[in-house]
């Protein structure tokens, strides 16, 4: 019997927005933007729900994003856990807690964004997909990212920092992180061409000419 893909992608996706959270306690310069570290592996994320949407299907892809946010609930879990649990060097234990320690409202807001912003993403790309018969995937990857991280963004941001800073600051964060991140998708296209491509041969592909879009229905799919 013909093993499928599908496992390892769900798992590097799940992988990907892991790592994304805990990195993104960092802040960094580029040029004269600020970022968190998670700005160069984020985008990842919405590559490869472009290439499980293209491949498997907006069914196929449903549950992968369900998979990723009970991961990422995890990990909230388990580093606020790990903080509260009493420790035997106490100047390590600031420091720990420093670096892992989760603010609810911080989580809450990332999860639902990125929630809101993948499902977004990959209902614009199923649709495309059947609109041009399966063509042009350049255009499609990059309007379903540009459609997905500016949901992402708009809703992370609006509910991690309503009331906390300006909203002409939130504004320029939605404005700014999902152009950086659309621009960070057109880049590696090239590279997604070559992934969507191996797959295809590998596990065939999917047309979603009937499909129920609610994020709650029964995931078909591997």
């Amino acid at each position: 019997m013909k093993k499928t893909l599908y496992p390892y992608v769900m798992t590097a996706f799940a992988v990907v927005l892991v790592l994304s959270n805990t990195v993104a306690v960092k802040l960094c310069t580029f040029g004269p933007f600020t970022w968190t570290a998670a700005i160069l592996l984020f985008p990842v994320a919405y590559i490869l729900g472009d290439v499980v949407t293209e491949v498997y299907g907006y069914g196929g892809a449903r549950r992968i994003f369900w998979v990723g946010l009970a991961a990422n609930a995890l990990m909230a879990l388990s580093y606020t856990v790990a903080v509260k649990l009493p420790a035997v060097d106490p100047a390590f234990d600031q420091m720990f807690g420093a670096v892992l320690a989760q603010v609810p409202r911080i989580v809450v807001a990332s999860m639902i964004g990125v929630w809101c912003g993948q499902f977004a993403n990959a209902l614009v790309m199923s649709r495309m997909k059947v609109l041009t018969r399966g063509r042009w995937l350049w255009m499609r990857t990059i309007s379903s990212t540009l459609v997905g991280e500016t949901v992402d963004t708009a809703v992370f941001a609006t509910l991690g920092f309503a009331l906390v800073v300006p909203w002409t600051v939130i504004g320029q964060m939605i404005y700014s992180a999902a152009l950086f991140k659309t621009l960070y998708e057109a880049t590696v296209t090239p590279l997604t061409y070559v992934i969507v491509s191996a797959m295809k041969k590998y596990e065939g592909e999917v047309f979603d000419y009937q499909v129920n879009y609610s994020p709650f229905a029964r995931a078909e799919g591997k």
